[in-house]
């Protein structure tokens, strides 16, 4: 990997292109470097100025007497190559560049892969282009063509962005969010996202590294780089775009760059304990919340509120998010009835404003009692932070004792980001105390929170399920040879047999015992809908008739497979991904697993803990505890399928592309797969 050093941490820098144009990329990238504080030497090269902003400017990078840590190229397209060349010359030790990088030379050669070949040439990385460059706010060295905020102070987000946009847009945040690094990496033409990512956690300043990704263009750095801020305990925070076949091809226009199938992402971050957000109100709270330090103790929130009304708004959006508001002890419902007035419940969440009186001390010991709970990890405090008369007198002092007597995460819930009263917020926010702007994406970083307690109480990976791989593959001949893979990796499945006329059909059901199912045995990926299969049947004159209206409209080969009892059907399926590897897909299944959509994407192996896991995500994980009056599935033999499907999925990647076992069959005595699709590469 190329150092970063003198990229991020440069002690000098020339800048082509400078100029007091007013508005000029060049204006602006030399006031934003001198205005910010850089204390190293910088270089203004414009054969058009004896001076740019007080200082000495150079006609050309010729003139230097040395290399410079970084050339920042603040020129259009056409004079990119040029001026690269010129900085390869000198030995310029890293660049930034603005431009779009759009170009062709008479040779064919895209101008950015010029540019590339140049810089590689050099070992020297590049920020850019077609980004806005970068704030070492810690350090003080601003590269960046466009105002930013002047009174940026330090702190502990490190914050990567394929959007030009989003890097300013989060700069300007008004709500106290201190970086310590933030890069627009644009094209990323020599220096990726996951190079800037182990470059930050190297920081010991780094705390929280958020990202907004359109595409990943080094899969295994960037999976060597989640995996080591792992190792650091530092939450990801990652926006993701490209989710939807019309955002993957905004993707490809955009950044050139494969989208890739959002299943693969979402295994990937699961794998990895990557915190997924979904639109950047979402992305602040998330990264404020984390930024504030303290984690969560135990997998539920404590709330308490100044209304009823949006007491039962936190319940209904905490419930479409997936945040639990655990019941608590009698110990901590014996403490709020203490102080409650009368009427009001003695609960999770609670609804502590009554008369008015003492209202401040009434908040505080609700607040307390719910933190002093085992079942609580964090708590948050429900009001909207309105302005007030006299601000000294609101709400916010109630939370400074709250945080000063817990050691759990607490937090303000402002329920409408537009009345938030800025005076409390900063008080609120330099003590320490976040203020989440707006109920649900407050949640959804509550949620956030709470899962990575969660995560970390989740114990390690457990030995593979077989010991080995198959010694032999059994020989993929249909659906037949895919159940005896299947089988061979001691996946449970039903009695297979093959036969292609009416005798040995009849033989074969009469060896394997009534109720049967038969299929067809030709080349057919989707059975069902071309109707090739039939379910119990009961005796060998019904299983004749359904043969040979079969064979007549679809071909003479069949399966007879003996008939399993009726349960949950679930879906397991493996993709391999082109930059990621094999992926597994635990799903509703049964004939509307595309209608239904419901599905967790993972990364082998999964061993069962993390199966169960992974089913708990499923909209129909109620169905498997059962539903009216049946019996509950065995989910410890479904989760040691997934275990051993996954373990499949990893040893076949290289020979299959896509495996599809639809359906697995979970009921009360254990779970079978009972049909098998696989596609080799």
């Amino acid at each position: 990997m190329i150092p970063l050093d003198p990229m991020l941490k440069a002690r000098s820098v020339a800048i082509v292109g400078a100029s007091e144009r007013a508005g000029s990329v060049g204006d602006q990238t030399i006031r934003q470097l001198v205005s910010g504080g850089f204390s190293g030497d910088v270089f203004p090269i414009n054969p058009r100025y004896e001076s740019v902003h007080g200082i000495r400017a150079l006609s050309s990078l010729d003139d230097l007497a040395g290399p410079v840590d970084l050339a920042v190229l603040a020129v259009a397209n056409e004079r990119l190559e040029s001026e690269m060349e010129r900085a390869m010359a000198l030995g310029s030790r890293s660049v930034a560049i603005f431009a779009s990088c759009h170009g062709q030379s008479a040779s064919g050669i895209p101008l950015r892969d010029r540019l590339r070949a140049l810089a590689d040439g050099a070992g020297a990385p590049i920020c850019g282009g077609n980004g806005m460059g970068f704030l070492n706010v810690e350090d003080r060295i601003r590269i960046c063509g466009f105002y930013q905020p002047p009174d940026l102070q330090p702190g502990g987000v490190a914050f990567l962005s394929h959007s030009g946009s989003l890097f300013s847009a989060m700069l300007h945040n008004r709500r106290g969010i201190r970086y310590n690094v933030v890069v627009s990496t644009g094209l990323e033409i020599n220096t990726s996202m996951d190079a800037y990512m182990k470059w930050a956690l190297e920081l010991e300043s780094t705390r929280v590294l958020a990202l907004f990704l359109e595409t990943i263009r080094n899969p295994d750095g960037f999976r060597n780089a989640l995996a080591e801020a792992e190792r650091r305990d530092v939450p990801v925070v990652a926006l993701k775009v490209g989710a939807s076949s019309r955002g993957r091809q905004a993707v490809l226009t955009h950044s050139e760059g494969l989208a890739g199938d959002d299943a693969v992402y979402e295994a990937l971050f699961e794998a990895h304990g990557v915190h997924r957000v979904w639109c950047m109100d979402e992305m602040a709270d998330t990264v404020e919340l984390f930024s504030a330090g303290r984690r969560a103790t135990a997998p539920g929130l404590g709330a308490a509120h100044d209304s009823g009304g949006e007491r039962a708004l936190l319940i209904d959006t905490a419930d479409r998010v997936g945040v639990p508001l655990p019941e608590v002890s009698r110990a901590t419902t014996e403490r709020l009835s203490a102080v409650l007035d009368p009427g009001l419940e003695a609960a999770n969440p609670v609804d502590a404003w009554g008369t008015g009186r003492d209202a401040e001390e009434v908040f505080v010991e609700s607040m307390l009692a719910l933190a002093g709970d085992p079942a609580i990890g964090a708590v948050v405090f429900c009001v909207d932070l309105t302005p007030e008369e006299r601000p000294d007198d609101a709400y916010s002092s109630a939370a400074f004792r709250v945080a000063e007597g817990t050691a759990k995460p607490v937090a303000v819930l402002a329920n409408l980001a537009t009345t938030v009263d800025p005076i409390q917020a900063s008080r609120l926010r330099e003590a320490g105390i976040p203020v989440l702007e707006g109920t649900e994406t407050a949640l959804r970083a509550l949620r956030h929170l709470l899962d990575r307690h969660i995560r970390s109480e989740q114990p390690p990976m457990a030995p593979r399920l077989s010991d080995a791989a198959p010694q032999t593959r059994p020989d993929i001949d249909g659906e037949a040879g895919a159940l005896a893979l299947l089988a061979a990796y001691g996946i449970p499945t039903p009695v297979v047999e093959m036969a292609d006329d009416v005798e040995s059909i009849a033989e074969t059901a009469s060896r394997i015992g009534f109720p049967v199912v038969l299929k067809t045995g030709e080349s057919i990926d989707h059975k069902t809908e071309a109707g090739g299969v039939v379910l119990g049947l009961e005796d060998e004159s019904d299983l004749l008739a359904a043969y040979r209206d079969m064979a007549a409209r679809l071909g003479p080969r069949a399966l007879i497979s003996e008939q399993v009892a009726g349960g949950v059907e679930i879906g397991l399926g493996m993709i391999s991904d082109e930059q990621f590897g094999p992926v597994v897909i635990v799903s509703a299944g049964g004939t509307m697993i595309e209608v239904m959509a419901d599905r967790v994407a993972l990364l082998p192996p999964v061993d069962r803990s993390r199966a169960l896991a992974a089913l708990d995500k499923l909209r129909l994980r109620p169905v498997l505890d059962g539903a009216r009056g049946s019996a509950p599935a065995d989910l410890d033999a479904l989760a040691d399928v997934i275990s051993r499907f996954s373990e499949l999925a990893l040893d076949s990647a290289g020979v299959f592309r896509a495996i599809d076992v639809n359906p697995v069959i979970a009921g009360p005595t254990g779970a079978v797969a009972v049909d098998a699709l696989m596609k080799r590469r």
